[in-house]
């Protein structure tokens, strides 16, 4: 799993950066809502290499050396990394050989895009990489804003984390664009309302020593892979509504619900502190209560330990329960 406990403002880091803007009161840390941890047969193996970088290494790459985009190369994952705002691009599941593999063995294009909009603030110190077994954090600073990224080099579980502060405490909006496979179309990913979360939704399903009520679930998945299944998960973020994309989708009673939600991106508000998290495989398709608040300070306090109930996700997604339009 992700570390619940790191702070942005390790000790470590707090010499180097004494003359910075930094951002007084805040730390950011690392925790994936409810998400579990990749078991670790998903992660044998697995280790990043960036910046020229790569195994076990805590540094900072001066600014001079850090160009205007960076390659974050693992074994099971690979993205890009836009240096000025920290958003990322093409993050795909490189298909390597491993006992969780959900893609079959193919590359798997999952994002285009997970891009924040720092309303023309923009990062220009050096990059800071801690190097781990399997995990790697970046992190970087401007005048107004700091941006914070973990990752795991796994093929399933809790996998990705991005995370903003910003000096004048105000939200951010991330934009998520899910990939388009330039040649093999049953490689697109689609964002869908989850059919076997909607099917027992107000049932009361077993949650470690008590009890958790069902709601619909969005998750995004292709058509290549019954086993490839992921799902944006928030803390002290909201997603925002699309006029543009309003779905009806039949719920158990024969009623239609109303999603606005589009196919192919979501957006959503993080507030200063709070963070953005992509889960995958069964992470992704747990019924738990939704992520703590919490934005200072904060500890492993939503970690589920297999102790929730799986629903999974039907494969192929019927049509009427894809989320439209995908463009």
């Amino acid at each position: 799993m992700l570390n619940h406990s790191t702070s942005i403002s390790a000790v470590r880091h707090a010499a180097a950066r004494a003359s910075r803007p930094l951002l007084l009161g805040l730390a950011l840390v690392m925790s994936v809502g409810a998400a579990q941890a990749a078991s670790s047969k998903g992660c044998e193996g697995g280790g990043f290499k960036v910046l020229g970088l790569s195994g076990s290494v805590s540094t900072t790459v001066p600014a001079a050396q850090v160009g205007s985009s960076f390659l974050v190369q693992g074994k099971y994952v690979q993205f890009e990394v836009d240096a000025a705002t920290f958003g990322i691009r093409n993050y795909v599941l490189t298909g390597a050989p491993n006992a969780l593999d959900m893609t079959g063995g193919v590359p798997t294009p999952v994002f285009a895009a997970k891009m924040p909009d720092h309303r023309g603030a923009v990062l220009n110190s050096g990059v800071d990489v801690d190097l781990k077994d399997t995990s790697i954090e970046l992190m970087r600073e401007g005048g107004q804003v700091t941006m914070k990224l973990q990752a795991k080099d796994c093929a399933n579980g809790g996998v990705f984390q991005m995370e903003v502060a910003r000096a004048d405490g105000t939200a951010t909006v991330f934009t998520h664009t899910l990939a388009t496979h330039p040649s093999n179309p049953s490689l697109n990913a689609f964002y869908f309302d989850n059919r076997k979360f909607r099917d027992r939704e107000g049932d009361a399903v077993p949650y470690k020593d008590t009890t958790v009520v069902v709601t619909p679930r969005v998750n995004f998945g292709n058509d290549y892979s019954a086993r490839f299944v992921g799902r944006d998960s928030p803390q002290v973020a909201t997603r925002l509504s699309d006029a543009n994309c309003v779905n009806r989708i039949v719920k158990r009673d024969g009623t239609l619900a109303t999603v606005s939600h589009c196919g192919l991106t979501s957006r959503w508000e993080v507030s200063s502190g709070g963070r953005m998290g992509m889960v995958f495989g069964e992470d992704a398709t747990e019924v738990a209560p939704p992520a703590t608040i919490c934005t200072h300070k904060c500890q492993a306090q939503n970690q589920v330990k297999g102790q929730s109930t799986v629903l999974g996700a039907p494969f192929p997604v019927a049509p009427a329960d894809r989320l439209a339009p995908r463009q």
